[in-house]
C-alpha cells in the first residue's frame, strides 16, 4: 500500500468513525424518548407512507400514546430522528428560542415557487427580509385592504344567497377559497383574477396544483430526492405550474412598476398613496410596498419581490379560507352563538344595515372575534409545522441532540383539557378577555409564536371578520354534517376529506 493510499484511508476511516461517533450518540439521546417501535433503516416510515387522512390521524394517536406525560414523543422517517412537541412548555422551547429559527426540510419543496422568501429563509437573510417587510403590515396600511375584503365578500354573500333554500345544502370549502384567492390576488398584487367567476383560469389552477405537488413531495419518500422528482410526469407538470406562477407574478411587477414611473413623471412626486386618472384614492397592494422598499432594487431585486409576492399568495389565501370555512360551519352548528353573532352585527349596523364595513366597524366585532379564535383553536389552518434542531435543546426530561426535526402539532396542542377544559366542545366564550388572563403563551398558537411568527396575521384576522360578518347580516347558516362523521385532512391545511355542508337561509 503505497503512502497517499494509507493516508486517504486513514482519513475516511477517521471520518466514518467520528460519523458513527455523533450517530451513536443521536441515537442514544433519541430512544430515551417513549415512541412505537422502529425498525432499523426504516424507522416508522412504514406506517407513516399511507393516505392524507390516515397519516394525520396516526401523528395525533402517536402524540396521544407516547406523548401524554411531557408533551414530548418521539418517531424516525428513515434514519431522520422527529420529536412531536404537543404540550405548551414543549412547544415554548422551540417557537421561544431566538436561536432555533430554521424551517425543517419539508419546506424545501416550497422553494421552486417560493424561492427563499419570508417563509423558506433562514438566517441573516430571514432576519433582514422580515426587517424590510414588517412595516408593510402596519395597522395603518392594512385599511387599504379593507374595500377589497368588502367587494370580494359581497360576490360571496351573493353566491351563497342564490343557493338559500336549498334544502341539499352546499359545500362552503370550494366556494369561500375562491373569495380568498381573489382578496388574496388583489391585496398582493392590484390584479384581479375573478377566480369567484372563473375558477378555471391558468392561474388559479396552477396555484392548487403546486400545492398539491408540494404536499405529495413532503409525505412520499420517493419522491423527495430532485434526481428521482426530476425523471417523474410530477416534475413535468411542476414545470408548467411555475411557467403561469412565475410568468404571472413577473409580468405583474414588471407592468407595476412601469405605473409607477409613470405617474412619478406626471405628477411630479412618488406614485405611491397618488390619486387614478379620475381623481380618486388609488389602492395600495402588497407589490407596491414591496416596490417602494427595494429602493429601485439596491435592497430588493425583482426576483426578490416576486419571492415575497409568490410566499404572500401562497400562505395569505388556503389558510385564511380553511378559518373562515371552519369558523361558519361551527357557528352553523349551534343556534345559540350564531344569534349571538346575529345580535352584535345587527347592533353594530343599526344606523344602516346596508352600508358596506368599516376599519372601526370591525374593531367592534368583539364576539365574532371570540368565534373565529376558537374555531382556529379548535382546527388551526395549519395543523402542524416543523423546525430543524441545529443544536442540542432542552425539552422537558429530556436533551433532544443537533440534527433532529420538531415536528409541532398545534392541533393537539390546543386539545390539552388542562388549558381548555372540555377541549372539543366549541365555545367562544374561551376567548373572552377574562378568560384569557394566566393562560399559558404557548398554549394557543394558531399563528405560530416566538420571532417566526406570522407576519400576515392581522391582514388575516381583518379579512375573517370581513368576510363572515358579510355573510351573516345576510344569512343564517345550519350546518348538515356532524363534526364526528368528519374525516380531517391534515395537509398544507386542515381541510375535511369530503367538504362542509351547510344549508343557507335569508334573514328576515
Amino acid at each position: 500500500m503505497s503512502p497517499l493510499t494509507a493516508v486517504a484511508l486513514a482519513v475516511l476511516v477517521a471520518l466514518l468513525t467520528a460519523r458513527w461517533w455523533r450517530r451513536r450518540r443521536l441515537v442514544a439521546l433519541i430512544e430515551r424518548i417513549p415512541g412505537p417501535f422502529a425498525l432499523p433503516i426504516l424507522g416508522n416510515t412504514l406506517e407513516q407512507t399511507v393516505e392524507h387522512d390516515e397519516l394525520f390521524g396516526r401523528l395525533n394517536g402517536i402524540t396521544q400514546l407516547f406523548g401524554r406525560q411531557h408533551g414530548i414523543c418521539r418517531t424516525w422517517f428513515c434514519s431522520q430522528p422527529y420529536v412531536v412537541l404537543s404540550s405548551p412548555a414543549a412547544v415554548e422551547a422551540v417557537l421561544g428560542s431566538n436561536r432555533l429559527t430554521d424551517k425543517s426540510d419539508e419546506y424545501l419543496y416550497l422553494r421552486p415557487w417560493l424561492g427563499t422568501g419570508l417563509l423558506t429563509s433562514s438566517g441573516a437573510k430571514w432576519h433582514r427580509r422580515r426587517k424590510v417587510l414588517t412595516p408593510a403590515f402596519h395597522f395603518r396600511i392594512l385599511d387599504d385592504f379593507i374595500d377589497v375584503f368588502r367587494e370580494q365578500a359581497a360576490v360571496l354573500a351573493d353566491k351563497m344567497e342564490a343557493l338559500a333554500g336549498d334544502p341539499e345544502g352546499f359545500n362552503v370549502f370550494p366556494l369561500v377559497t375562491l373569495c380568498t384567492l381573489d382578496i388574496i390576488c388583489e391585496t398582493a398584487m392590484g390584479r384581479k383574477v375573478n377566480a369567484q367567476v372563473d375558477s378555471e383560469s391558468p392561474y388559479v389552477r396552477a396555484v392548487y396544483d403546486m400545492a398539491e405537488i408540494v404536499l405529495t413531495r413532503q409525505s412520499t419518500v420517493w419522491y423527495q430526492p430532485d434526481w428521482l422528482f426530476h425523471l417523474t410526469p410530477m416534475y413535468r407538470r411542476q414545470q408548467r405550474c411555475l411557467a403561469d406562477l412565475h410568468g404571472f407574478s413577473t409580468k405583474v411587477i414588471r407592468e407595476r412598476k412601469a405605473e409607477i414611473l409613470d405617474e412619478a413623471r406626471l405628477k411630479g412626486r412618488p406614485g405611491r398613496g397618488g390619486e387614478d386618472d379620475l381623481g380618486s384614492k388609488r389602492r395600495l397592494a402588497f407589490l407596491d410596498l414591496l416596490i417602494e422598499a427595494s429602493q429601485g432594487g439596491a435592497v430588493l431585486s425583482d426576483d426578490d419581490i416576486r419571492e415575497e409576492v409568490d410566499t404572500f399568495m401562497f400562505e395569505g389565501h388556503d389558510t385564511t379560507s380553511a378559518a373562515i370555512s371552519w369558523c361558519l360551519f361551527l357557528i352553523g352548528c349551534d343556534p345559540h352563538v350564531q344569534r349571538q353573532v346575529h345580535a352584535e352585527l345587527d347592533d353594530i349596523f343599526a344606523d344602516d344595515p346596508g352600508r358596506g364595513v368599516t376599519m372601526k366597524d370591525l374593531a367592534e366585532m368583539k364576539y365574532l372575534e371570540c368565534c373565529i379564535k376558537e374555531a382556529l383553536r379548535l382546527y388551526p389552518s395549519v395543523p402542524a409545522f416543523a423546525r430543524s434542531l441545529r443544536e442540542d435543546t432542552q425539552i422537558g426530561p429530556y436533551t433532544v441532540p443537533a440534527g433532529t426535526t420538531a415536528m409541532l402539532v398545534i392541533y393537539m396542542l390546543h386539545r390539552n383539557a388542562e388549558v381548555f377544559p372540555e377541549p372539543e366542545v366549541f365555545d367562544p366564550d374561551r376567548f373572552l378577555p377574562d378568560n384569557c388572563v394566566g393562560r399559558h403563551p404557548f398554549a394557543y398558537v394558531p399563528f405560530s409564536a416566538g420571532p417566526r411568527n406570522c407576519i400576515g396575521q392581522k391582514f388575516a384576522l381583518l379579512e375573517e371578520k370581513s368576510v363572515l360578518s358579510a355573510l351573516f347580516r345576510r344569512l343564517r347558516f345550519e350546518s348538515l354534517d356532524r363534526r364526528e362523521d368528519l374525516t380531517l385532512h391534515g395537509e398544507l391545511i386542515i381541510r375535511p376529506k369530503d367538504g362542509l355542508r351547510v344549508r343557507a337561509h335569508r334573514r328576515a
